[in-house]
């Protein structure tokens, strides 16, 4: 596939205040289209590198995972995940 046909995949926002926010990915490949990661709502089955803090917030400030160019097809793979976690709260709250 062309770049062109391949740009839903990839973006950066190289005029963010915090970019790169994580450490770990090489500039050119660092991937901002996953900003605020959709992995997140999986908890502890994200599969990335978080921890908890002494509060027991999840905080993924080592976690580049999102962040890689490469990692987009993972993460997309990933929805059906994402939507039961939301069915559930969902019914919960009902």
């Amino acid at each position: 596939m062309t770049d062109q046909m391949q740009s839903h995949r990839f973006f950066q926002n190289t005029a963010c205040k915090y970019f790169p926010c994580h450490r770990g990915v090489p500039v050119e490949d660092f991937n901002c289209l996953f900003c605020f990661c959709p992995l997140y709502a999986l908890g502890r089955k994200c599969g990335g590198d978080y921890t908890y803090t002494e509060k027991g917030c999840k905080s993924c400030k080592n976690c580049s995972f999102p962040h890689e160019r490469t990692h987009y097809d993972a993460i997309i793979a990933r929805y059906g995940e994402i939507a039961d976690v939301v069915k559930r709260s969902d019914m919960e709250d009902a």
